[in-house]
């Protein structure tokens, strides 16, 4: 017996890191009989089915400051988003009513927008939309973009409560945010497309293709999240979602439960060539109830940026994957 199997024969289960194998990757057991494409098809349009009062992440909150602009389309609008003098956000049209200079660009003073072409201050009333900044992400509502009934605030999902850790990364491809949405609602793929991120994945239940209720419509997976060589961290996730441009990866077993993953598609608009842009605004908030994370937070400004490349390179992936989607459905 080696000194690493017994190692790995000895190393208590209650801890959260544990040791994985080596195993190589075309010996991993295939997923695509359980990735069904009409289960997939079918838990998309559930989800799009859903309201979302006409709301569309705009940005990260850390995004939106006091001391500068933030420009975004969203939908084929033009936005300027900025704190005023009380730290509340404000969302207006990206353009000067002047001469159409962007907003973007402009400088904040007192609260106030102040055109850097001829000097025109934009106060409050030039905040037109109604935006929430519920403390990770900042959202907007767009109603003539949406087209649904409108809600007084959106549908933000469950997050842990208590200490957390909280990274927003944006990563914008040509696709549409249903091609987001499906990415996302295909977990057989993680495994085989990401292993440098996961092993040991198994979907161990997916919702049926009709008559399902709102307790079965989601999915259930056993995965190991790869955190250094040989080291692993097991757990249990659901994905569901909770309105029609988000899903949520929530740990419901293992380290960290209640630590979520957000995946929103926020739909820019046409780029020069005519094709459909869409941002992925993906947060991940992490909580636990270790006296190590309680350290760990304190070194957030650290760490956030960790997190945030993390999951820059996964959807660096995934947006291929969406993309190519999107191409062969519009062919």
């Amino acid at each position: 017996m080696t000194l690493l199997s017994r190692l790995t024969e000895r190393w208590p289960a209650s801890w959260p890191l544990q040791p994985l194998p080596s195993s190589a990757w075309a010996r991993q057991q295939p997923t695509y009989t359980g990735a069904d494409p009409k289960v997939i098809t079918a838990a998309l349009e559930r989800a799009q089915a859903r309201p979302s009062g006409n709301w569309f992440v705009l940005a990260a909150s850390r995004e939106v400051r006091a001391d500068r602009p933030f420009g975004a389309e969203v939908g084929g609008v033009e936005l300027v988003a900025w704190r005023d003098a009380s730290g509340t956000v404000r969302i207006g049209p990206g353009a000067c009513p002047h001469l159409g200079a962007p907003m973007a660009l402009a400088a904040v003073d007192c609260g106030e927008l102040v055109c850097r072409w001829h000097g025109l201050r934009l106060g409050s009333r030039w905040a037109r939309h109604l935006a929430h900044d519920d403390g990770v992400l900042v959202w907007v509502r767009l109603d003539d973009v949406g087209g649904e009934e409108p809600s007084e605030a959106p549908v933000v999902p469950s997050r842990p409560t208590g200490r957390t850790l909280a990274a927003v990364t944006t990563l914008t491809g040509v696709c549409e945010p249903e091609d987001i949405v499906a990415n996302r609602l295909d977990p057989w793929h993680g495994a085989w497309f990401h292993p440098y991120s996961f092993q040991r994945l198994d979907v161990d239940s997916a919702p049926a293709v009709t008559d399902v209720t709102e307790d079965e419509d989601r999915f259930l997976v056993t995965v190991t999240f790869k955190v250094g060589p040989g080291l692993g961290v097991p757990v249990r996730a659901e994905f569901v979602c909770p309105e029609p441009r988000t899903v949520v990866m929530r740990i419901v077993e293992g380290e960290g439960v209640g630590s979520v993953v957000e995946t929103h598609a926020t739909p820019r608009g046409p780029g020069r060539d005519g094709l459909p842009r869409t941002s992925v605004v993906e947060a991940v908030i992490a909580g636990s109830d270790r006296t190590g994370f309680a350290v760990a937070s304190r070194l957030a400004p650290a760490i956030r940026p960790v997190m945030a490349r993390a999951a820059n390179r996964l959807w660096r992936d995934d947006l291929d994957y969406a993309e190519r989607r999107y191409e062969m459905r519009t062919r």
